[in-house]
This record gives structure tokens, sequence and C-alpha cells, in this order.
């Protein structure tokens, strides 16, 4: 760590483990619904859990990714944060937030629209929050001794994800025009400006893991944003199919979404690249473990399966379907959650100190935790296909094939008790880590020291 100021990081990094495993409690909670046992629906309904389980996911990765922010700018562009106390206004703000959103959702006080459930006047306490941080990190590159690609990738995936927030608060009384815009939000975020975040965060991993020279791993991530572009602007169509825009959607969407995959496989062929062309034998090996498995993960979970469902042909029968379940799950673990892991598992012994890295704990962690969730993602890929093919297809009511796959989600449920084991030993050795200190200050992994600004 060279930087006072990077150690708030740390504090958006234990947000993100409290709030991840709040989510993953709501998760269990419409598990065991799903199979019968809904004994909390007098407190907490479906609908209830389904709105903050998906929320906290938001709310979760975006503190990492605040988090990685603060930790990668000021080491890239050599200067401590402009504003330090700011960064604590906008962390606790930020926090009072979600908690205020989440306290909304269990007395039915939201906008009703799936993924942008937030209350309105939360929308504008979001908007304030985003403001100081882009502000933050954004003069805080403007005054740094030198610029690289890997924050400018990093800041433009953060403005644009701002900026990209604020369709989705478009009043508009017409469905399809309110539908249309909204996946401006959902959709050009995951898979769009997110690939940028997560795009610039692993670079700045690979650089420091593998030694690779930073022109060489700075062109290809050139080529990863190209391709983010080209695929997934356009890509927004498979959404459109059958909100009642025109059918010209229909075309756009098949094609562009096929083109979707090559970002994650470029992304997921460029980091098995470098790790291999790398000469530094990094010591913090399992951070250098979580990067590489992001990397072959999103192409799995986000690209290949997300291509598999969205050709026109094809999701006429997926859509709306645990198919898409399935797809979700993998893909934001892969893409988002991962790289935040990865992240974490980098810098926590750099702010605290403490090298905790390559124990048994944090090996079984990364190997339980991904082995859980491609169960919970095979789970759901036999469920979505029979619902499939019993609703879609045969004709069946709705609620007749829920029972039928029941039994499905009881293999879930196991899957995500092996999941949460790996997270819950993920989570034990973040705290076993300590708090940050300034005593890590100016040392880097090995304990040599470094450069320090003044």
């Amino acid at each position: 760590m060279k930087y006072q100021s990077q150690k708030i990081a740390y504090w958006f990094f234990a947000a993100a483990m409290v709030l991840f495993s709040l989510q993953i409690v709501y998760g269990f909670i419409m598990g065991f619904a799903r199979i019968g046992y809904d004994v909390l629906h007098d407190w907490i309904p479906f609908n209830t859990a389904r709105a903050v389980h998906t929320n906290l996911l938001v709310v979760w990765l975006l503190c990492g990714f605040m988090g990685a922010a603060y930790y990668i700018i000021p080491e890239e562009v050599e200067r401590d944060l402009e504003w330090p106390k700011l960064a604590w206004l906008q962390y606790f703000s930020l926090l009072i937030d979600g908690v205020i959103a989440v306290g909304c959702y269990h007395f039915n006080i939201w906008e009703g629209r799936k993924f942008l459930e937030i209350p309105r006047p939360l929308d504008y306490l979001v908007v304030v929050n985003v403001l100081m941080f882009i502000a933050n990190i954004g003069v805080t590159m403007w005054k740094g001794k030198r610029s690289t690609t890997t924050s400018m990738v990093l800041f433009m995936g953060l403005l644009f994800a701002a900026l990209l927030y604020l369709p989705g608060m478009v009043q508009v009384r017409n469905q399809t025009v309110d539908s249309f815009y909204r996946w401006w939000v959902v959709h050009l975020w995951v898979e769009g400006v997110w690939e940028l975040i997560m795009g610039g965060m692993l670079c700045y991993l690979l650089i420091k893991l593998t030694g690779v020279d930073r022109e060489v791993v700075e062109k290809w991530l050139y080529l990863i944003v190209g391709l983010t572009f080209l695929s997934g602007i356009l890509g927004t169509g498979h959404h459109y199919y059958y909100i009642g825009t025109p059918r010209y959607w229909l075309i756009v969407g098949g094609v562009f979404s096929a083109l979707e995959p090559l970002a994650f496989l470029g992304m997921a062929i460029y980091a098995l690249a470098m790790a291999k062309r790398g000469e530094r034998k990094h010591p913090n090996r399992i951070a250098l473990t979580w990067s590489l498995g992001c990397a072959v993960m999103s192409f799995v979970g986000a690209g290949f399966l997300g291509m598999a469902h969205t050709l026109p042909q094809v999701n006429m029968y997926t859509h709306g379907t645990l198919v898409t379940a399935m797809h979700g799950h993998l893909a934001f673990w892969g893409a988002y959650a991962m790289i935040v892991l990865a992240m974490i598992a980098y810098a926590l012994p750099l702010m605290t100190g403490r090298k905790l890295w390559d124990t048994p704990l944090a090996s079984w962690a990364f190997w339980t935790s991904n082995i859980g969730m491609l169960g919970m993602t095979g789970a759901l890929a036999v469920a979505g296909i029979t619902q499939v093919n019993l609703e879609r297809r045969m004709g069946l009511d709705f609620m007749l094939v829920q029972k039928e796959i029941q039994v499905h989600f009881i293999g879930m449920l196991l899957a995500a008790a092996l999941f949460t084991v790996g997270i819950g030993m993920f989570i034990v050795m973040f705290f076993r880590h300590g708090l940050p200190n300034d005593e890590a200050l100016g040392t880097d992994v090995a304990g040599d020291l470094v450069a320090v600004g003044k």
C-alpha cells in the first residue's frame, strides 16, 4: 500500500462482504419457498425476498467497485485521493441509502419495476452519492502525476455507469417506453460499462500479479473495450423482442447477441495469456487464481450461456423462465463477483500487513464457492429446460409446472449450501486479516520498501 487514503477501500470491501452475506440469506428464503417451505411468507413474501436479493447484489458489487477504485486510482496516478473526507461521507451515505431501501421493500414501498425497485426519492440520493464518488476520483486523476489506460478505462466505466442510471429515472406512462429505457440501465450496466470496470480491474491485477509489461496488457484492454461496445450496445435488442417494439429488433438483437461472447472470450484469452507470459512469481497466488477464474467463468456464464438463450428462435421459449436465472447466476458470479473477490484477495494483505495468502482456507474458499455455484447453475438449467418443455411447449399451467420442478430446487439448495460454505471461508479470511494500519504503508507485497508520495 503506497498511500494513506487507500485504506478507505477496506471499509467498502467490508460493507460488500456484509451485504453479500445478507444477499445469500434472502436467496435461501427464496429457495426454501420454492420447495414449499415458505414459513416466512407473512413477514417476507417471495416478491420481497426477490427484490432484496437482486438489489443487494447490485449494491454490494457497487461497494466492491468503489473500493477497488479508491485503492487502484491513487496508485495508478501516483497521489493520494483529493478528498478523503468526502470518500467517508460518500461511504456512509451509500450504506444509509441501502438500508433505507431494504426497509422500504419490506413495507411494499417501491416502484415495482424489475431490478429498479428502489423508491424514487432514494434515486436522487443515489445520484448525489455517485456524483461525490465520481468527483473525488476524477479530480484525483486530473491532478495525478501520470495517466494510464488502466485508470482511464476504470474511470470511464464508473462514469458511464453513473450516467446510464439516469434513463431509469425517466417517468413515462407507456409500459413499452418504460421497459425500453429500463433496459438501458439494466443491460448496458451489466453487459456494457460494467465490463469496462471489470476490464480495468483485471488489467491492474494482471500487471501487479504477473509482471507482464503494462504496454502489452493495456493493448489487450483496448481490444476488449472495442468488442464490448461493438456487441454490448446493440445487444440490448435481445430485451426488446416481446415488449411492443418494432420487429427489426429481432434481427439486431439476434446478430449482436451472438457477438457478445467475443468480449468475454477475449478477456479469458487475455488473462490466461498474460499469466502464462508473466515472469513474476508473485507470492499471492490466490489473488491470481481468483483473477483467472473470473476471466474463465465470465466467458462461460455471461458469454456462452448468455448467447445460448438470447437468439430469437430460442428466446421465444426461454424468455422469463428459469433458464434466465441460470444464466444470471453464473454471469454475475463469474464476471463481477469474482473480480471483486480477486481485488479483495490482492489488496487486503497490502492494507493490513498480514500476509495470509495461499493458506488452505483461502484455496478451499475458491474451489468450494465455485463448485457450489456451478451446482446451482446446473440445477437451474435442468429446472429451466424442464419448465420450457412443460409450460411453453406442452402448454401446462404455470403453477402446475412449478410444482413439477420443485425437486430440482432441492439440488439447488444443496449446491447453495456448498457455495455458502465457500463464501463463509472467504469472509473468515477477510476478518482474520484485521484492520488496515499505517505499518503497512510504504511496503509492497513482499515487504520491501516502495516509493511513497508525500
